[in-house]
């Protein structure tokens, strides 16, 4: 399995996994992704073996690296894939603070059972509490980590660097809860 600088080929299948993956709410517009990606402040990739397999978007500012999107095509979950491309990913960034967003388990959230699964699948893979929460484009939001932990403030200067002052001031400013 590689992990590979989405190109022309793979491009449509990431944003239609994108789409199907993660809901509107949590969504930025895909424009605005390629436009980070474009500049160096964010990577789109793509996974595959004989077949595409999955999305990773990433976020990278300084010595950080946000795992935005993380997506596994419906079809090959429950195959170990994740798990290997977890370590692809921590592979590609060795010497980077990486990180990602889950939501938060909340025993009220409809999908808390899903919320749970997907904690248990990251620590399991070697990623780590922060103690960090946060509430993120009106999702309560908690951070984990693979390596040397980050501040709250680290956190929001990544948005802050890959969105502009006016995109957080529009769609909210990340929140420590």
């Amino acid at each position: 399995m590689i992990l590979k600088t989405a190109d022309n080929n793979s491009i449509e299948k990431i944003k239609d996994l994108y789409k199907r993956a993660f809901p509107l709410n949590e969504r930025k517009p895909f424009h605005v992704i390629e436009n980070n990606a474009g500049k160096g402040k964010s990577e789109i990739l793509a996974l595959y073996d004989d077949r595409f397999l999955g999305l990773v978007i990433t976020i990278n500012y300084k010595d950080m690296v946000l795992i935005d999107y993380f997506a596994i095509e419906d079809s090959e979950r429950g195959n170990g894939i994740g798990s290997k491309a977890l370590k692809l990913i921590a592979e590609r960034f060795p010497e980077k603070r990486v990180f990602l967003e889950i939501e938060l388990p909340d025993e009220n959230a409809d999908n808390n059972v899903q919320r749970l699964r997907r904690k248990d699948f990251y620590l399991r893979n070697g990623l780590k509490e922060t103690g960090i929460h946060v509430n993120v484009y009106h999702t309560d939001m908690e951070l984990l980590s693979f390596t040397s932990p980050i501040t709250f403030d680290e956190y929001v200067e990544l948005y802050k660097d890959a969105m502009g002052e006016t995109w957080l001031k529009h769609f909210g400013r990340p929140k420590l809860i």
